[in-house]
């Protein structure tokens, strides 16, 4: 059996493709670098992280990209010998700009890019600019080897239809660019917010996906077919082909924006976007993951899931492939390697060797202090995906501050505006100190602080206990026992819902190290290792 999520965790827009014997999805990765996921499964029902290809300042560089700005709904199809990869690096949205996805002119910035690689592994070559018109790009190789961009196209203004449906237009490899006209070819229905087009061709029909309603609770998958690649378009019978959004007790909500493929023996299967609400909050911490099903091809022609009634499911069939299992991603990091182990990123820049190494004090993970958490340039922070909704994480800090400008520490992160910061600091009066630092997205306080606890010099052990809405911050120096904070914070603000009006968010929680030297001394921060457990519900994890 598949169990969905399959991808958990942050990892949302998937766009799968099927070469020999290997199915790899491509996920957006927004303002975490290196840019889009790549996961790699023989069976469809066993993932693996493959590989991140978005990995130089040619390709991609989110220096000054706003929260839940940067990668967006990558494409990856595959053709004449390579791999192409289509992606949005989105530079302004939302409240960065006039207003939010309706009201009065809004103004985006949204650039679309292609990368090809005859491997899946890279190396990836430097990106062909497309087009700046919308977001959610998508390749289209047609039987007759023409080759066709599709993407949302932007209305800013004011009065109008932000989300002005879905354009197409013929690309030139051999002139590596866009040629011709660009057409409409589909306005979207009354459900609106259309986006995510994927074009398919069956039977002399081209069948077009897209997702309607809003990356949200009323998200949807809904199909059209024309005759001719340009339209008119007929809608599905039921229109939207996967939703929950008339079934608020399904275990996988905001079900949309989805792709799909063929096993050899000619079973489809839909991978598509879904989130899992925390039970007593209803907001999904864990961002929007990846989720896969079987669908049919009815006698009508069109697609449906097995049920007929277009439910996302927590458990779908598999289509019965041999099993191919990876060997588990390990629970301990020693950061013992030059290089960041795969599960980790970092945030925006191309440059990670002014924000970390693991070369300058072998077997540990260094952080130079640059500025402020939050800042959307030169921000210390290396994390990793929150995948579950009760989990254990720790590590072990070498830190010595000398005044308050500089910290270091445990970080429970979302975005600039929502986090829990476990950090070490100096000031006149303690000395040495542990505190926590609390961002709230949407208080009427917007930062909050614990008492400073008074810390001993050497290293210091972090821990944070997680689950699902409850939060606690655990602390021993070498030779103690663990100390617990008493108070417990609200995991629940770590969240695409937990928000102040107008904003974007489009992640999920993370989880990992900081250093910051405002002062602008880069003093380092040396972590030993890094330790991330899923776990069981407990009622008190201290």
């Amino acid at each position: 059996m598949i169990q969905n999520p399959i991808l958990k965790g942050f990892n949302p827009d998937p766009s799968i493709v099927r070469v020999g014997e290997d199915y790899y999805i491509a996920t957006s990765t927004f303002e975490w670098f290196p840019g889009v996921q790549i996961h790699h499964s023989r069976d469809l029902v066993n993932w693996r992280l493959l590989t991140r290809p978005l990995t130089r300042a040619s390709q991609l560089n989110m220096l000054g990209a706003p929260d839940s700005c940067g990668v967006w709904a990558p494409c990856l199809t595959y053709a004449d010998g390579l791999f192409w990869l289509i992606y949005t690096d989105v530079k302004r949205y939302g409240r960065t700009s006039t207003g939010g996805a309706s009201g009065s002119a809004s103004l985006r910035d949204f650039h679309n890019y292609l990368v090809t690689s005859p491997t899946i592994e890279g190396p990836w070559s430097d990106p062909v600019y497309l087009n700046s018109s919308g977001f959610d790009p998508s390749l289209f190789h047609d039987a007759d080897g023409r080759k066709y961009l599709l993407n949302q196209l932007w209305d800013h203004r004011p009065g109008g239809n932000r989300f002005n449906g879905i354009v197409a237009q013929e690309y030139s490899v051999a002139e590596g660019k866009l040629i011709g006209k660009r057409t409409n070819i589909f306005k979207g229905t009354a459900h609106g917010l259309t986006e995510a087009p994927h074009l398919y061709q069956r039977n002399g029909y081209y069948y077009l996906l897209t997702a309607e309603g809003g990356t949200g609770w009323n998200h949807g998958v809904t199909m059209a077919r024309a005759r001719d690649l340009h339209g008119p378009y007929e809608l599905h019978p039921e229109q939207t082909m996967l939703s929950a959004r008339h079934r608020p007790d399904a275990s996988l909500q905001r079900a949309g924006h989805a792709d799909i493929v063929e096993t050899p023996d000619g079973q489809t299967y839909m991978a598509y976007l879904c989130g899992r609400p925390l039970r007593n909050r209803g907001v999904c911490t864990l961002g929007r993951e990846t989720a896969l099903q079987p669908v049919v091809w009815g006698a009508d022609g069109w697609l449906r899931t097995l049920d007929g009634q277009g439910t996302p499911t927590l458990q779908a069939p598999a289509p019965g492939l041999p099993e191919h299992r990876f060997d588990p991603a390990p629970e301990r990091e020693e950061f013992d390697t030059p290089t960041l182990p795969i599960a980790f990123q970092w945030l925006r820049t191309p440059w990670p060797e002014a924000l970390f190494s693991l070369t300058d004090r072998p077997g540990y993970l260094r952080l130079y202090g640059r500025e402020s958490l939050g800042s959307s340039y030169r921000q210390s922070l290396v994390a990793r995906r929150q995948q579950a909704h009760c989990y254990s994480a720790s590590t072990l800090v070498e830190f010595e501050p000398e005044h308050y400008q500089q910290q270091a520490g445990l970080v429970c992160y979302y975005n600039a505006s929502k986090f829990h910061y476990l950090y070490i600091s100096h000031d006149e009066a303690l000395g040495k100190h542990l505190r926590v630092m609390t961002s709230l997205p949407n208080h009427v306080q917007t930062d909050t602080f614990t008492a400073p606890v008074a810390l001993p010099s050497g290293p210091v052990e972090l821990r944070v206990e997680v689950d699902e809405e409850r939060l606690y911050f655990g602390y021993r120096v070498a030779g103690g026992v663990w100390q617990w904070l008493p108070q417990q914070f609200d995991a629940s603000i770590l969240s695409d819902e937990a928000n102040a009006p107008g904003q974007p968010n489009f992640t999920g929680a993370f989880v990992g190290v900081a250093c910051q030297d405002m002062a602008g001394t880069a003093l380092h921060a040396d972590f030993d290792y890094f330790d991330y457990r899923e776990r069981a519900y407990r009622p008190d994890p201290r």
